[in-house]
């Protein structure tokens, strides 16, 4: 990975404090910005832009979920950058993918009509594949790469307190995820939804920079220890033992098998459920506002729950945690299967 201050005037071997918690702060910043690219970033611009593109609900739902699709295919191989090139490059180019991705969105209904005109064509399938490459490229930049990149990089930087240092980054980021459908809404509501997608961009490329001066891939690259342990202490600290597995030997156990598919499950469920959460409220006549505004009870449940189980997963069984995700999913699908 080369010189890991190159670029950057700040080192975390003088930081005055633990840099593990700078890491932390700005980690979790970093997967706040990731929300452009996720479906609660998404979910607010759909009526707007499917209505621009004169698609179908349906049309703009299967778009998203090809763009979705096509980009799980290369997100393991974002993690092999990730090992070979560090958090903070892969972080950086994310980031940047993601504001120009958002910038192609922003003007995806003249790409669309300047392709109907060169293919003489007034079909469907022209804004339909435009937009699918455009989720393909938000979906792999910002859910995708960033957020992987964010949060790996805070949890190399801590092990004992990994648990402990996990519920800190998931307040803040559930917190941040169940607002910023009511803030991006406000945004589409003063300014379009052409210019927000362009105003988040800028964001986005601002913060690019910050990647590069404050993002460390890990403390063994600065002679430090996770946890900001002392060498000495770390020689007295009697570690867990773990057992680690390749991609090929976790395969070929039913564990990863099961938990995949449970994740698998849950972001099907979830992904669904705010993509057309407008639609999903409005089939019970509930306005726009009300559907978006559900997203802060949501947000005082998961701070709640996700505090306490990332506390408790350094103590408890983690297959407790497999098994309540399963019982929760089911009544949650019933749940909405019974909304009225």
């Amino acid at each position: 990975m080369g010189n890991p201050n190159r670029f950057s005037i700040v080192d975390p071997k003088k930081s005055p404090i633990f840099y593990g918690y700078i890491i932390l702060f700005v980690g979790s910043i970093g997967v706040l910005a990731s929300v452009p690219g996720q479906t609660v970033g998404v979910s607010v611009f759909t009526d707007p832009v499917k209505d621009a593109l004169n698609l179908t609900r349906n049309q703009f739902s299967n778009a998203y979920m090809l763009g979705t699709l096509l980009s799980s295919f290369f997100v393991s191989k974002a993690g092999i950058w990730f090992d070979r090139y560090g958090a903070r490059y892969v972080a950086f180019f994310a980031t940047l993918l993601l504001g120009f991705s958002l910038l192609l969105c922003s003007v995806s209904v003249t790409i669309s009509q300047t392709v109907s005109a060169l293919l003489n064509t007034d079909s469907w399938l022209v804004p339909f594949s435009v937009i699918s490459l455009l989720f393909f490229l938000i979906r792999f930049s910002g859910q995708g790469v960033l957020t992987m990149s964010s949060r790996n990089m805070i949890m190399l930087w801590f092990n004992k307190n990994r648990g402990k240092v996990n519920s800190i980054s998931s307040i803040g980021v559930s917190l941040g995820f169940s607002s910023s459908p009511i803030l991006m809404n406000k945004l589409i509501d003063d300014n379009g939804w052409e210019l927000s997608w362009q105003l988040l961009a800028v964001c986005l490329f601002i913060f690019s920079i910050c990647i590069l001066q404050l993002y460390r891939h890990k403390p063994e690259d600065f002679g430090l220890k996770p946890d900001g342990f002392s060498a000495k202490k770390e020689q007295e600290r009697i570690d867990r033992v773990e057992q680690h597995f390749t991609l090929e030997e976790a395969k070929k156990t039913r564990a990863f098998w099961v938990i995949a598919l449970v994740l698998a499950f849950n972001s099907f469920f979830i992904t669904g459920f705010t993509f057309h959460i407008v639609s999903i409220f409005g089939s019970q006549d509930y306005t726009k506002s009300q559907a978006i505004a559900v997203f802060l009870p949501i947000s005082v449940i998961a701070i709640s729950v996700s505090t306490l189980c990332n506390i408790l997963s350094d103590y408890i069984n983690h297959k407790i945690y497999i098994l309540i995700m399963i019982l929760s999913g089911f009544i949650a699908s019933v749940g909405l299967l019974l909304l009225s």
